[in-house]
């Protein structure tokens, strides 16, 4: 048998996430059949981490195994032929032992999250980022997001379904930065850390929108971060402005 570490890119919008599941495609299906289809063989793909319906990826890992004996180069190309063309691109393969995990091997994963501002309605990116026709303060949001770093409980941000062990996380790094975009302002909310709870990133800027409208204040964010209590953190942002941008090993 061999091992095959997969980097892969994806459009979430026509996925139901990236696990398998009953009420719709799946990335993770899509690809165990691109498998199939190239060597006749039935495999689990174990990704680096799960993604929602919606959600896309520029760099998402994961691994396979097969007994078919080929070449990194036909893996990809072999993949990419079977499937669906501008929704999932493997962008390469690679042989590797098998003590390596997608998932297990990790040592921290990055996200981004991008929001448009501006009054007019997103055409070219629709179904990829999140639209706000307001004005939104960065600076206060970039402010504002600095108390998050660090080892936390993150109760404030974590969805009811979560099923990891517990609320606590620690965030290495978040940036809210910006760039023009045609009409208005695109601001970009990138974070790192190894694990993340169900919706964190989503719950993140649905908080930090709320400061950027001046609905709350940086003070109001670090209160209703610190009541470690779902119910005191704002909306849960849509899933199209997310993107699994990385994984380190």
């Amino acid at each position: 048998m061999q091992r095959y570490k997969l980097t892969l890119e994806y459009d979430g919008s026509g996925f139901v996430g990236w696990q398998r599941q009953i009420n719709g495609l799946g990335v993770q299906e899509a690809i165990e059949q691109s498998i199939e289809s190239f060597c006749g063989e039935s495999v689990t793909v174990f990704g680096s981490g799960r993604t929602d319906a919606g959600v896309h990826a520029m760099a998402q890992v994961a691994h396979f195994d097969i007994k078919k004996v080929t070449d990194s180069d036909t893996v990809r190309d072999a993949l990419n032929y079977y499937l669906k063309k501008g929704t999932i691109s493997v962008l390469a393969a690679e042989a590797v032992s098998q003590d390596f995990h997608s998932r297990f091997s990790a040592t921290n994963r990055s996200y981004l999250y991008r929001i448009v501002s501006r009054r007019g309605p997103i055409t070219f990116d629709s179904g990829r980022v999140w639209w706000v026709p307001a004005n939104l303060d960065v600076v206060a949001m970039r402010q504002a997001s600095q108390v998050l770093v660090g080892k936390h409980d993150f109760s404030t941000f974590r969805a009811a379904e979560c099923q990891a062990d517990g609320p606590v996380k620690t965030l290495d790094e978040i940036r809210v930065d910006q760039a023009p975009y045609p009409g208005g302002l695109e601001i970009r909310i990138h974070v790192r850390a190894k694990s993340f709870l169900y919706h964190q990133v989503r719950n993140f800027a649905g908080s930090l929108k709320l400061v950027g409208e001046g609905r709350w204040s940086i003070n109001d964010f670090e209160t209703a971060f610190k009541a470690t209590d779902r119910s005191q953190g704002g909306p849960t942002a849509p899933p199209e402005g997310l993107y699994f941008v990385k994984v380190a090993y």
